[in-house]
């Protein structure tokens, strides 16, 4: 049984900005991006997830025009309450330094935990094991993480540094006995995050 993750294309964003919840268009780049993605998956997928964001479903659908999509709740990314949308430099300062301190688990204001989004994530997943289908997963950098560091055990506190994904990554994950191996077919840094300040 596999599973492939496969991560958004380039979001309509500047850098610098908070977003989760936000419903982010895509760049002009996106076939060029969606066309690298989609040599990487195979013909015989059975069911096709994907978080109802626009950045994941326009992917979703461009990629699997004649397929039933399954727009799930649990598949979007974390909810940054009322820090959607702001500069990251430009959040109160009394508000993101405990984030800061414990991004695991404090709370956003109006918005979610990472343990939060983990916890919705991985019910999500076990729920589709337990289908044992070939399945396609769009979703995002938060989403992929939780699904990563959930079958390698990797705590929370380290998954960006241990799982470090690009816009239209792609993941396959296989799945025997409830034992997983996950393979990066895909992980490329896109023009935009090529020219990310640090």
């Amino acid at each position: 049984m596999e599973i492939y993750l496969i991560r958004h294309t380039t979001p309509l964003v500047e850098n610098g900005v908070c977003y989760g919840w936000a419903d982010l268009d895509v760049t002009e780049t996106f076939e060029e991006e969606a066309k690298i993605i989609k040599q990487y998956l195979p013909q015989n997928v059975q069911t096709i997830y994907s978080s109802p964001l626009q950045r994941c479903s326009k992917l979703a659908e461009h990629i699997f025009p004649n397929e039933h999509i399954l727009y799930q709740y649990n598949l979007k990314e974390i909810n940054c309450g009322q820090w959607e949308l702001q500069k990251w430099d430009d959040i109160p300062k009394h508000e993101i330094d405990p984030w800061m301190n414990d991004f695991v688990n404090v709370v956003i204001p109006d918005g979610e935990s990472y343990v939060d989004l983990y916890e919705r994530v991985t019910k999500f997943f076990l729920e589709t094991i337990d289908k044992k289908e070939t399945a396609v997963i769009v979703a995002h950098g938060g989403v992929i993480r939780s699904i990563l560091s959930y079958i390698t055990n990797t705590a929370l506190i380290d998954s960006f540094n241990a799982f470090a994904l690009h816009y239209g990554c792609v993941i396959k994950i296989n799945i025997t006995e409830q034992n997983f191996h996950h393979t990066i077919l895909s992980n490329i840094p896109t023009k935009k995050e090529k020219h990310k300040p640090s």
